[in-house]
């Protein structure tokens, strides 16, 4: 973009003055405009409409530190809002698939264009933006509003379909081809986006096996879609819920995640509870399981 145009207020226009005169700009005053400012790498004009222009090579860093935060009060510049695909699709992610403790979630929401507006309206978005209370007010708004199908599979069972599948990534497959097929049966949509989890078509697979031919697209970052980013919000919801119920069980609160703090838990477990118990908290899979252990 060689040039930026916008709109402001006039009224902000001796504030902008004094400081554009402040960081040691030259004005001027060329007809039916406000004001012209100018220095080396940027300039900027303020037409009497309120339409102001930046050009320069240093326009970016002007707007950036100070135009937005200062005058603008938007980031539309630096962040421009992300284009919206409204056409009809289910959208899937899961949560707890990294964590030592705690249910495997995996969730899938559909949504036409009158859904996803209203999904939008909600605020719905990328789940890693969002703090754990925010996503369980806004999980129940979501599911009001859309069709979804949440997925959760506690250790004791996790531990159970995991000596099966002997691989996290089908396991994930005939979570994700579960909770679609459902939606899909429910609603006739064959659009399905999935946040990538594996290069190989797993989930095509997996609903193969259900007699289902869907139109599978993984990718990475799918988050950034509002019907993955709601059923990102489902599935860590569930999650974060999952590990209350566990935590009660427990009689302390389990950690997230897979660090030092969660082997100490584990050996917490082991002691008061017997290893057998582990397979009611834990995924038994992972590494962590023999640091418990020993």
């Amino acid at each position: 973009m060689t040039i930026f145009v916008t709109k402001i207020d006039t009224s902000l226009s001796l504030k902008l003055e004094q400081d554009l005169e402040n960081q040691g700009f030259t004005l001027s005053k060329p007809p039916y405009t406000l004001f012209s400012a100018a220095k080396p790498g940027v300039s900027c004009t303020l037409y009497q409409s309120g339409k102001l222009t930046v050009q320069g090579k240093n326009k970016d860093e002007f707007i950036l530190y100070y135009l937005e935060p200062e005058i603008l009060k938007t980031t539309e510049f630096s962040h421009p809002p992300q284009t919206v695909d409204f056409t009809a699709r289910i959208g899937g992610d899961e949560a707890g698939k990294g964590d030592f403790f705690g249910p495997l979630c995996i969730a899938a929401v559909y949504g036409d264009a009158k859904i996803i507006e209203e999904l939008l309206k909600l605020g719905v978005k990328d789940s890693k933006e969002m703090t754990d209370p925010h996503m369980i007010s806004l999980a129940p708004k979501i599911q009001a509003v859309a069709p979804s199908k949440v997925i959760k599979i506690f250790p004791s069972k996790y531990n159970e379909m995991y000596a099966s599948f002997q691989n996290l990534n089908h396991l994930l497959a005939w979570g994700h081809a579960a909770a679609v097929s459902e939606l899909s049966l429910q609603t006739g949509c064959k659009e399905v986006l999935i946040d990538q989890f594996a290069k190989a078509p797993l989930v095509d697979i997996a609903l193969k096996k259900k007699g289902l031919r869907l139109n599978v697209t993984q990718r990475t970052k799918a988050e950034s879609d509002p019907l993955v980013a709601a059923a990102s919000i489902l599935a860590r919801s569930a999650f974060v819920q999952g590990m209350d119920r566990l935590s009660d069980e427990a009689g302390f609160t389990l950690p997230k995640g897979a660090a030092s703090i969660v082997i100490k838990a584990g050996k917490r477990i082991l002691e008061q509870k017997g290893k057998e118990a582990l397979a009611q908290f834990c995924k038994l899979h992972f590494k962590t399981t023999q640091e418990v252990l020993h």
